[in-house]
């Protein structure tokens, strides 16, 4: 278990990244949703103790976080959103590198470390082939079998999905889910789908606060009556940005589908949402903008 008690990080230009952020983290994959600039990262660089919060306490069983933080890397795997390579080296041979400095001393076990990781992420065919040739999705898996050395009982994944076509999200994806299942997972991302597919809880940070946390078929069912559609005209969007609070549109075949967030049935052509994910998503985005900061934060889905 993975505890976070009120944890703040304030930049030394005054940006307060973090505030007050108390989470507990189970075993198996826990999703943290949020957009850009939310403090995903600096959240995740924290837990990974490369960087002290200004205040609060980290746990993870029973490890002391900050006062230890190298008890703890001796426990943890991270793929952060950009990582660097040595790109002329083959993946095999950087693997061995990192197994090394990772600890692992016996060439024999680093031998069979590597070989492992690499059956396990599907790199095996390429082993030999330097790292700057690899797609974007062989990268990132790559990222997974570094992170995967040692055994980590804490994986971190930042944004790992960004930017892999579907074929290579779901492969990737399916290494997650396969990962997670004996050890605490974090996926920090600003893809919906990505928590929806793989996590049984999950939270949602945005302006460096928890809005929402728990498991996301309950907090769908919280949406239910709280979220309307229609398609409209491109035309009549401005008008209904002015009437509702919309909290996300996408076209279909030519015409745009709004949700909007109201507590009543708003009537004019509306219907009450399925509900997903994504609505809870937007719509604990709009609350969050609509909260003032000092109020406390709520775990419902409300209008």
């Amino acid at each position: 278990m993975l505890d976070l008690e009120n944890v703040t990080h304030v930049y030394a230009n005054g940006t307060r990244a973090l505030d007050a952020v108390t989470l507990h983290v189970p075993k198996g994959m826990f999703g943290l949703l949020g957009p850009n600039g939310a403090g995903k990262s600096t959240l995740m660089r924290t837990v990974a103790t490369l960087q002290t919060p200004t205040e609060g306490t980290i746990r993870f069983g029973d490890i002391d976080v900050i006062a230890k933080p190298e008890a703890l890397r001796e426990r943890l795997g991270y793929l952060p959103q950009d990582f660097g390579v040595y790109p002329r080296v083959s993946a095999y041979d950087m693997l061995d590198h990192m197994a090394v400095l990772k600890g692992v001393a016996s060439a024999q076990e680093r031998k069979e470390t590597v070989e492992t990781l690499l059956e396990q992420t599907n790199l095996w065919a390429v082993r030999k082939k330097a790292i700057a040739g690899f797609s974007g999705g062989m990268r990132q898996r790559f990222g997974i079998a570094q992170a995967l050395i040692g055994n980590p009982e804490l994986i971190i994944v930042d944004e790992p999905t960004a930017g892999l076509d579907p074929e290579e999200r779901n492969r990737f994806l399916n290494l997650l889910a396969e990962i997670g299942e004996n050890v605490v997972v974090i996926l920090s991302t600003h893809i919906v789908e990505d928590v929806s597919d793989l996590c049984p809880r999950m939270a949602v940070l945005a302006a460096g606060r928890i809005q929402l946390e728990g498991a996301p078929l309950d907090l769908i069912a919280k949406t239910r009556g709280a979220v309307w559609a229609k398609t409209i005209g491109r035309d009549e969007l401005d008008e209904c940005r002015l009437r509702y609070e919309i909290i996300s549109t996408r076209l279909f075949a030519g015409r745009t589908i709004i949700h909007i967030l109201s507590s009543d049935d708003p009537g004019d052509g509306f219907t009450a949402a399925a509900g997903g994910l994504e609505d809870v998503y937007f719509s604990t985005l709009a609350r969050s903008r609509r909260v003032p900061a000092s109020e406390p934060v709520s775990s419902t889905v409300a209008a």
